[in-house]
């Protein structure tokens, strides 16, 4: 009786690890079928990609966090005075600054696939011009 519950006791760690491998494979199926797969086809894609979104669209998305309080120096949504010696600088100067990042900023504002234009849409709609700078 012996070699027989140590025949079990082996067998038993084999059990587990397949039940463990089901349950990581279930885990993932899982998680995959949760992800975000409203996407267009294929031959839509680049018409998606190429779709301009709004200022207020990439300030939602990316700029809120830090720019609607004024987070590690950055300037408040529609605070004119905080905004005008960056403005002064002319748009160059401030694309320049967002792509390649300043001080607490994140080259980009982590919006990597932001075209310039939306960046400056978005400046112009923190900055309170509401337009492109």
């Amino acid at each position: 009786m012996i070699d027989g519950e140590n025949v079990r006791k082996r067998q038993l760690p084999l059990r587990w690890a397949g039940i463990r491998r089901l349950l990581l494979c279930g885990a993932c199926l899982w998680l995959t079928a949760c992800a975000d797969d409203s996407g267009a086809p294929e031959s839509d894609g680049e018409a998606v990609a190429n779709a301009h979104r709004s200022g207020a669209a990439i300030y939602q998305r990316y700029c809120f966090s830090c720019h609607a309080a004024g987070v590690a120096g950055a300037p408040k949504t529609g605070d004119a005075e905080a905004w005008s010696p960056r403005m002064a600088k002319g748009r160059d100067a401030l694309l320049r600054s967002t792509i390649d990042g300043m001080t607490g900023m994140p080259a980009m504002g982590l919006c990597f696939d932001c075209s310039e234009q939306e960046l400056l849409d978005a400046i112009g709609h923190m900055s309170g011009a509401g337009q492109t700078p």
